[in-house]
């Protein structure tokens, strides 16, 4: 089941990410971002534990999110739990009336199934100085950005 994140979720939600981020698919969050943050994140539960994690945050004025924190149980991966989170995510910044999407990431290819396009890191510059600039990858970073424009919504 898909549902937003509870304050019981955060040190669940920060063992998963950690544990995808030793395993070089994401960059560490601290605990006390992910308390910060915890509006952000989707979750998938599963008899009761946290199997899945997924986050939107709103970058600066542009009117764009960002997906983020994508991570996945090892024994779940490969059952399309990734996909619907990011979904749920794109849903979102759909009701926000956001103009797009994008995430920095290690594994763009699972971003192109949701029709995301690769897309060079300068187009983010709100993000790359308002956050990139503490990652330890700064300035050379790994991720590749991907983007996905939103169709405008309209109000019935």
């Amino acid at each position: 089941m898909i549902r937003k994140a509870h304050i019981d979720d955060c040190e669940q939600i920060y063992n998963l990410i950690n544990t995808s981020a030793n395993e070089g698919k994401l960059l560490k969050r601290s605990l006390n971002h992910i308390y910060e943050h915890l509006r952000d994140f989707w979750v998938y539960v599963e008899r009761g534990k946290v199997i899945a994690c997924c986050g939107l945050g709103i970058v600066g004025w542009q009117g764009l999110g960002e997906i983020k924190s994508l991570a996945v149980k090892k024994k779940f991966q490969k059952k399309g739990i990734g996909l619907q989170l990011v979904k749920k995510c794109i849903e979102e910044a759909s009701v926000l009336k956001l103009s797009g999407v994008f995430a920095l990431t290690f594994v763009p290819g699972f971003f192109r199934k949701l029709k995301f396009k690769a897309i060079n890191r300068d187009k983010l510059p709100h993000k790359i100085w308002s956050d990139c600039v503490h990652c330890i990858y700064f300035p050379d970073c790994r991720e590749e950005a991907v983007f996905l424009k939103l169709s405008a919504s309209k109000d019935t």
